[in-house]
């Protein structure tokens, strides 16, 4: 089991940083679930692609695990502002956006306020999740915090 608390204090040594950790706790043949902790303190569930040993599959392979800067610019695709991963190797566009089923991550990270069973490929509530945390990333950043999202894997198979 992942020590959030120590990753988090690992972390944030170069505080006054915002510090995001995303740890993986299952994985099915469609998609990966895991818990989001803010600051140490859990904030919501996620969805994303799978994680793949092999080749990537564009859209439906999740990101690397490993710690990513975090700034918030006008997605295209959403026209609207949203947290945006810099930096992901083999990766372009990674969000941080809602949606509740794998069909929605399209390689990006689903928020949720409630997790489905574990295994069944879903989250619930996203709009409550994103609606709470979109507004905690986007005051970091206009403070002129650096975001920092750290993915760790502790995955249990089904």
């Amino acid at each position: 089991m992942v020590d959030v608390r120590r990753a988090v204090a690992v972390a944030q040594r170069a505080k006054p940083d915002m510090e995001l950790i995303l740890v993986r706790k299952h994985l099915s043949a469609k998609a990966t679930e895991g818990r989001l902790y803010v600051d140490g303190k859990h904030e919501c569930f996620t969805l994303e692609d799978v994680v793949r040993d092999g080749p990537k599959i564009p859209g439906e392979t999740a990101i690397p695990a490993g710690r990513y800067e975090v700034t918030v610019n006008l997605s295209n695709r959403f026209q609207q502002q949203m947290p945006l991963l810099l930096n992901v190797p083999g990766f372009e566009g990674v969000r941080i956006h809602t949606g509740n089923t794998d069909a929605d991550t399209h390689g990006c990270i689903l928020v949720g306020a409630d997790a489905g069973d574990a295994f069944d490929d879903r989250i619930g509530n996203s709009k409550v999740a994103y609606g709470a945390l979109f507004p905690k990333i986007d005051a970091a950043l206009k403070k002129r915090e650096k975001v920092w999202l750290t993915i760790i894997e502790d995955i249990r198979k089904g």
